[in-house]
């Protein structure tokens, strides 16, 4: 069985982690979304909170025979966390040259760590590249309308927090 590894904050789930989360669900059997408690970035949302929108969303697009979904917190190093799931691939979403600097030191360091696991990048659909949870969180909490980024009920979560 082909597992990978797609981590991230999801503060919140944004339009762009979906797009990456259907596109790499095509390249494995079972996709695991690695929820990161990551206390220094100080998440809008609870990690509880993150957990069940990621759930709510992959579950729109599970289908029967395809890939499993599983949606799995974690605070450890990343490559511990692909152990922890049995990944052997980590699955990474690029919108600019920026991100790109940032993986590419990532990559290295991992695989110091253990070179069997391998990581992928999926470059960001073209629609979505603008798309940061950060810039969403800003937008919502002004009172502008993110429902372009996030799915309607991702919006709610969001209004509901800012209201």
């Amino acid at each position: 069985m082909r597992i990978g590894l797609y981590p991230g904050t999801f503060d919140p789930v944004t339009l762009g982690h979906m797009d990456i989360i259907q596109r790499a669900s095509k390249l494995v059997d079972r996709l695991v979304i690695g929820v990161a408690i990551n206390r220094d970035k100080g998440p809008l949302f609870s990690l509880e909170e993150r957990v069940a929108m990621v759930e709510a969303e992959c579950a729109k697009h599970a289908v029967p025979g395809g890939p499993e979904f599983v949606v799995h917190p974690f605070e450890n190093l990343l490559i511990d966390c692909a152990h922890d799931v049995g990944a052997g691939v980590i699955i990474r979403g690029l919108r600019a040259v920026a991100d790109f600097e940032y993986e590419f030191q990532m990559v290295g360091m991992n695989r110091a760590l253990d070179a069997s696991v391998e990581t992928v990048f999926l470059m960001a659909d073209a629609r979505r590249q603008a798309i940061a949870s950060k810039l969403v969180k800003e937008i919502a909490r002004l009172g502008g309308d993110v429902s372009q980024f996030v799915t309607p009920a991702v919006n709610e979560e969001l209004r509901k927090k800012f209201q």
